[in-house]
Formats: C-alpha cells, structure tokens, sequence
C-alpha cells in the first residue's frame, strides 16, 4: 500500500497540531501520598450506645507523612470539624454516604474534596474507605482515595449492649492522582 506525500503530510501536520496543544495545569498522577500515621479521630458526645441518639461529632484528621511530585513542600495536612448526627447508634456506624472536608496543607494552602465513604466492621476491624475528587484549591481535579482502619472492640462490645463508644481511632493512607 502506497500514500501520497500530501495524506503522508496531513497526517504529520494533525499529529504535530496534537502535540503542540498544551495539557491543563493538574496534578500528575499519583502526585500525592500521605502514609502512616495517617489518622483520623472521631469523637461522640454523648457516647454511642444501642440505642439511636442525637449526637456531636468531633473529626480530627492528620495528614502524614506526606510526599507529592508536584509540590515537594507538602509534607502534612490537617481536617477538623464538628457536626451533629441524629438518630446515631455503635450499630450504625457500619454504611456508605458522602461528606465534604478542605484539608488544610503545612503550606497554609487548602484542597476541598467531595467524597463517597463506606464503612464496615469485619471481625474486630473497623475500615473506612473513601473516593472522590478535589473540587477547589491544590490538586483540584485530582481523585482521592483514602483507606482506613482501626480496632472495633469497643463497637462489637457496644452492639451486644454491654458499653458504649467515646472514640474511634483509624490509621491507613491517602492518595491524590
């Protein structure tokens, strides 16, 4: 099969146009992974029983230690916050829904995430796994993924009615691509 120098040249000339056309500014993939002691920490007030109750709910997040291809200073981040939960129980800690959180960077820069969560209790292990997008700030366009877990004793105690849960503490990692 033969092609003429003009198709040969308007091939070339596509393909050059391609190349030329810059990519967005965003961030590379696997651009930033937070590592162990990564850690969330949740508080309730009052404490979870079986029984369904209104309740303040105390997140404070660490972010660290971190590293990122496109922003070497990033070592750390932060969330918190403070929000009221009808109708919550230790047997319903366990189920998916979507949240909101802007993690604050040891920079001062800030990335907001919209995410959907699942939670799950298997044995004596509490796990938490987040995925979503960085809506605005650092990263924005960025998938996150966050996968978490910790001791679930205390809830398994709970759900048979003998105690209650103050606190859950989970440890695992993020990453943003």
């Amino acid at each position: 099969m033969t092609r003429s120098p003009r198709a040969a040249a308007a091939f070339f000339a596509a393909l050059a146009a391609l190349v030329a056309v810059p990519a967005p500014a965003r961030a590379t993939a696997g651009d930033l992974v937070c590592l162990p002691p990564t850690s969330s920490n949740l508080t309730w007030t009052p404490a979870l029983t079986a029984t369904p109750q209104t309740v303040t709910v105390k997140s404070t997040n660490l972010f660290g230690p971190c590293t990122s291809t496109s922003h070497p200073d990033i070592t750390s981040g932060t969330f918190s916050g403070t929000f009221t939960v009808p109708g919550r129980s230790c047997l319903t800690l366990a189920g998916s829904g979507t949240a909101t959180s802007t993690i604050t960077w040891n920079t001062g820069q800030t990335s907001t995430l919209a995410l959907n969560f699942t939670t799950a209790i298997a044995g004596a292990v509490y796990t938490s796994v987040n995925t979503g997008v960085v809506t605005g700030g650092l990263f924005q366009g960025d998938t996150v993924i966050s996968d978490q877990s910790g001791p679930a004793t205390d809830i398994l105690t709970c759900s048979l009615g003998l105690g209650t849960v103050s606190s859950l503490t989970t440890v695992g990692t993020i990453t943003f691509a």
